[in-house]
């Protein structure tokens, strides 16, 4: 295919996009029932949709009660079921939908599966309410253990059974599975079979009334079921104008990926409406196959392919540029929503505080030894040294703070290390390396020992070595173990010198922690009261500051100050780049478009809460994709050797940590042809 033409489309990179259909019901009347049904299947269709679930028993409504035995409803029911199919060999999408047929002298509540004027086939649902407010039992049979059988149907004969899933022959990965309403409240619901047997989209075709806190619960379920099954799950329940002489229905879609709740409809609408997310099937596929538990799942159930029959269509996608219709966070490790940052940001400020806590007491140390250069990974260390302290009461004057000024160090960045050590409390004293460094120098015959203004990465690494010599050595002297500094994106980058400096310490407790999660968790500590009011003066100061190592003099016409990110790029790239390629394992095309969606409009989708609007950024397609060449190629191919040697340190993302003893294992001579080859393929210039 044509990239320029199908980059931007989101069949080329594994999606399909799903939707939860709420029509509006009308009690026992199929023909009204049909036509709302097609209405929003024509409108899927103009979406783009590939799967439409409507509610169950939607052909005739559900609450109609003793007259679903009527032979006048089961007839108009065939009638209605026959328009559906025939209208649908001009709509792309597969439509399931719920209607009562009989089969062998019994009658069935069933999902319906129709695509391009063919019934794929015909699910039965296998548990049947028959408590409090449900009487199911009263009309219809369980399809439990009906497996290999067909029916007759809207004059065509099709696979019949609880045995079945559906795949797409020219869609990779679209395979579906579909229960109905009360199978998914069952302790083993049959999606779950539908999933090890290769389903990676499950869904549920409800009636579902509403009562008070069934709406969470029903939440609940599908985010249990989407992760438990690493799946995607869409669920739609009957809405209004099924009968209320009982019940009340609130017409609730849900779409979840992998317990991500991806889409949810307006409840207690009074018009139609079509709830529509892109699933990501891609993802899903590589979650299971990191995911051994996700087999072992599958043996320990006699491996249910063998017994489901694939029944295959011609989907026909389309790849044109329809949008992507999913929330795509800018900052992977960073939530949008306030309150989940808030949560997230506790948890994650207290395994790092509870894992050198932990270490301290281990090691029975009497001092924490910790460079303080003013920056946002000292800053962060060094307030997560205060809490540890906190936590086992010992005074905070056990850390030994000491800021190390090189070369070029700034004033201000030294002066907010003093203000932040003074306001701690702790235990700072002041080392200047320049002599020292000045001398190695002109022992090693570097132009810099003779006058020369050389700046090169011998004249760095000398600074940052001295650094962590001086650390080790305090450590030694006053009983200590030395606190490390780095954090993830500088190793997923191979930002930090060997052995030394940013890489290496006693414990290393910001290590499984994103530069752009580091930014928050400051914040956090702040708008959380975790200190006083002069210390979150300073920390306020430290976050406007812009990222520099501070190893290189700024520059001596311009002033302008050695900065990080025009060197490696911006970390919030960097830590998308990373979560998608060390979580998921995504193809660096896929990547890139993500990245597109994401971050090509400013003004488009949620920033994180207090996330200054001074500081937002775009980024175009070929800016993407220069830095996300850089990234691959330092990735996998120039730092691998050095995640490989790093210290210990407490993972606290999902999203993984770096540590060759968790969650990354690679070669340290590996390269990063494969990676760079399918970027340069897969996404136009």
């Amino acid at each position: 295919m044509d990239t320029a033409k199908t980059f931007s489309a989101l069949h080329t990179h594994g999606f399909v996009r799903v939707a939860a259909a709420t029509p509006r019901a009308s009690s026992g009347e199929p023909a009204a029932n049909v036509a709302a049904h097609l209405d929003l299947a024509r409108r899927a269709h103009e979406e783009g949709c590939d799967l439409v679930v409507f509610p169950e028993l939607g052909v005739t409504s559900y609450a109609i009660d003793d007259l679903h035995l009527q032979g006048a409803i089961l007839a108009a029911t065939q009638t209605g079921l026959a328009e559906i199919v025939a209208t649908s060999t001009e709509l792309s999408p597969v439509l399931l939908v719920g209607a009562a047929l009989e089969r062998n002298g019994r009658l069935y509540n069933c999902a319906v599966v129709i695509a391009r004027g063919r019934i794929l086939g015909v699910v039965p649902k296998t548990f049947l309410p028959n408590y409090r407010e449900y009487y199911e039992k009263r009309w219809f049979a369980s399809g439990a253990g009906l497996t290999g059988l067909t029916i007759d149907v809207a004059g065509q004969t099709a696979p019949f059974g609880t045995d079945l899933l559906f795949a797409a022959s020219d869609l990779p990965d679209f395979v579906f599975h579909a229960e109905v309403c009360e199978d998914y409240w069952a302790p083993i619901p049959p999606s779950s079979a539908g999933a090890l047997a290769g389903a990676l989209v499950l869904a549920n075709l409800s009636a579902s009334n509403i009562v008070i806190g069934k709406g969470r619960e029903r939440q609940l379920l599908c985010a249990a079921q989407s992760a438990r099954a690493v799946a995607a799950y869409v669920y739609s329940a009957s809405g209004p104008g099924e009968s209320t002489t009982d019940l009340a229905w609130d017409g609730q879609g849900l779409i979840y990926e992998l317990s991500e709740e991806m889409a949810s409809s307006p409840r207690f609408a009074t018009e139609p409406f079509l709830t529509i997310a892109d699933i990501n099937l891609a993802r899903i596929r590589l979650e299971r196959l990191r995911t051994p538990t996700f087999n072992d799942g599958a043996a320990v159930a006699g491996h249910p392919e063998l017994r489901f029959r694939r029944v295959a269509f011609d989907h026909r996608p389309s790849f044109a540029d329809i949008g992507l219709r999913r929330p795509i966070r800018r900052f992977p490790f960073v939530p949008n929503d306030p309150a989940r940052l808030d949560e997230d940001c506790y948890e994650a400020f207290n395994i790092q505080v509870q894992g050198l806590a932990n270490r301290l007491e281990a090691t029975g140390a009497k001092h924490l030894v910790i460079g303080v250069s003013g920056g946002l990974d000292s800053t962060h260390a060094l307030i997560v040294a205060a809490k540890a302290c906190d936590m086992l009461g010992r005074p905070r004057d056990t850390i030994l703070g000491f800021t190390m000024p090189g070369f070029a160090t700034g004033d201000e960045s030294k002066g907010n290390a003093w203000d932040l050590m003074r306001a701690l409390g702790i235990k700072g004293e002041e080392i200047d390396i320049r002599p020292a460094a000045t001398q190695l120098l002109k022992d090693m015959g570097h132009p810099f020992g003779r006058g020369e203004p050389v700046y090169d990465v011998t004249f760095e690494n000398v600074q940052a070595g001295l650094r962590t010599d001086y650390l080790f050595r305090l450590a030694n002297q006053r009983d200590g173990f030395v606190v490390g500094t780095g954090d993830l994106s500088e190793l997923a980058l191979g930002w930090c010198t060997y052995g030394v400096g940013d890489q290496m310490s006693h414990y290393a407790v910001n290590c499984g922690v994103p530069k752009t999660l580091i930014q928050h968790l400051i914040r956090w500590s702040v708008s959380s009261g975790q200190f006083d009011a002069a210390t979150d003066d300073v920390l306020t100061r430290i976050l406007g500051m812009e990222i520099s190592p501070e190893l290189v003099p700024a520059d001596a016409e311009t002033g302008a100050m050695q900065s990080t990110e025009d060197k490696i790029g911006p970390y919030e790239l960097n830590d998308f780049f990373l979560h998608h390629i060390a979580r998921h394992g995504q193809k660096p095309s896929k990547i890139a478009f993500l990245a597109w969606h994401a971050w090509r409009d400013v003004n488009a989708g949620k920033w994180p809460a207090n996330f200054p609007e001074g500081i937002r950024h775009q980024y175009d397609l070929p800016e993407i994709k220069r830095r996300l060449r850089d990234f691959l190629f330092r990735f996998f191919q120039i730092s691998q050797f050095k995640r490989s040697a790093i210290p210990n340190g407490p993972k606290v993302s999902t999203s993984g940590a770096l540590s060759p003893r968790g969650d990354w294992r690679a070669p340290s001579d590996g390269v990063a042809g494969p990676w760079l080859e399918e970027l340069e393929a897969g996404v136009p210039d």
